[in-house]
């Protein structure tokens, strides 16, 4: 199992915060924690439980997987496969689109290891087309026009 770097960990719960423009103070409710622990965790001073890293994933509206294998408490098995490798080092993706890529990529994967070698059925390609491009676009920054 990877060793857990908290501090790691806390910058990247506090990226994901930021991003979703969150303060401490919601997030620390939705999580059910104090504003000085969650701050303490995003400082990198303390380890939170998964239990608390899930209610911190839900308050962000991330899978709880992905803290889970920032803190090491689950390994990335999604890396195995270049695909992965290339989504998850590329430098112009969000965390959060890298991770709708890879949910998406493992979809995927697991649907064609399911048909037993056989090719999707178009219907299928079809849906898995609109629930690509749904996530996609879920995932895409959005901005602001004053």
């Amino acid at each position: 199992m990877p060793s857990l770097d908290v501090g790691t960990l806390g910058a990247f719960i506090r990226e994901q915060r930021e991003k979703a423009h969150i303060s401490v103070r919601e997030l620390a409710k939705t999580a059910g924690v104090s504003n000085p622990y969650l701050s303490q965790i995003e400082r990198g001073l303390r380890r939170p439980s998964a239990e608390i890293l899930q209610q911190i994933a839900k308050g962000l509206r991330i899978s709880a997987e992905a803290l889970y294998i920032r803190a090491g408490i689950l390994e990335d098995r999604r890396s195995d496969t270049e695909v992965a490798k290339a989504i998850v080092a590329d430098e112009h993706l969000s965390e959060r689109q890298k991770e709708v890529l890879l949910e998406i990529y493992e979809s995927f994967r697991k649907e064609n290891d399911s048909s037993d070698g056989e090719q999707p059925s178009s219907t299928s390609a079809k849906t898995r087309k609109r629930a690509a491009a749904k996530a996609a676009a879920e995932a895409a920054p959005t901005t602001a026009v004053d």
